[in-house]
């Protein structure tokens, strides 16, 4: 097997994992459909398809590096907010920081930019070495 069939197949076993897990977050942090598929940047059709059938789903390196944000802002909230209803509610509650100028963080990632999950997981790394989300 060459090294680029292995890294492909890696690449799908990690986007199946991802999309049995990422369908529950979503649920979790209350966002419609439209607002998962917004996040992972692909078009309803293919979210819904991808949630469907998690061993169908094809993700490609920029699907892969926006599961890897959204993971990790998931689990930063759940370190910093131990409160299951507090940590998956941070991100609808209005946030006076001002990357966020008094809007739900939620409102940043819905702006369907990877630059914006970037920024909000650095700002929960962050707060976890000793800021305030």
């Amino acid at each position: 097997m060459s090294i680029q069939q292995k890294s492909a197949d890696k690449r799908h076993d990690m986007g199946a994992a991802a999309m049995r897990t990422y369908p529950n977050i979503s649920r979790s942090w209350g966002l419609k459909e439209h607002e998962a598929a917004r996040l992972l940047g692909v078009p309803d059709s293919t979210y819904r398809r991808w949630k469907k059938a998690p061993e169908a789903a094809h993700l490609d390196v920029n699907h892969l590096e926006r599961m890897s944000l959204i993971l990790g802002i998931y689990k930063a909230l759940h370190i910093l907010l131990p409160n299951k209803q507090a940590a998956d509610s941070w991100l609808a509650r209005p946030n006076s920081n001002p990357l966020f100028a008094g809007h739900p963080p939620r409102d940043r990632l819905l702006n369907g930019q990877v630059s914006d999950l970037y920024v909000v997981r650095q700002h929960l790394d962050a707060v976890r070495g000793g800021g305030h989300a």
